[in-house]
């Protein structure tokens, strides 16, 4: 019996499909859903989520919000999140350049817009590993 897939953001539905596995980072650690899997509930940490159907495997960017398992069904509710082929490695560079900059040249930045920075380093490095990984 397949899993039933859904990654969405504030923005998009980002993925949805019927697989086999999914391997999700969790601020616990990885953890990796085949059918029948008990029902849970975690956070997601920034990182490489892995999806394989078949023999073929997806990877997507992830970052913050929450995963659920229930029955056969994952339900990931992320800030972020992007599939392999739809980052603009240029323009993660761009952005990551932008975000350590104002990271460097803050004295007395607010702690919300200091952590959303972090959070931006975080994620376009993840984006940058896992393109770079590939090619």
């Amino acid at each position: 019996m397949p899993l039933t897939l859904e990654i969405v953001t504030p923005d998009a539905r980002v993925y949805s499909d019927t697989i086999d596995t999914v391997v999700i980072p969790t601020v616990e650690g990885e953890i990796g859903v085949l059918p029948g899997h008990i029902p849970l509930l975690a956070q997601v940490e920034h990182g490489e989520l892995r999806v394989t159907k078949g023999s073929d495997t997806q990877l997507l960017a992830v970052s913050g919000g929450f995963v659920e398992v229930e029955g056969d069904r994952v339900h990931v509710l992320a800030e972020h999140a992007i599939t392999e082929e739809k980052i603009d490695e240029k323009a993660v560079e761009e952005a990551l350049k932008r975000a350590e900059k104002e990271l460097d040249e803050a004295k007395d930045l607010d702690p919300v817009r200091y952590e959303r920075l972090q959070n931006l380093v975080r994620y376009t490095g993840v984006q940058l590993g896992l393109k770079r990984r590939r090619h």
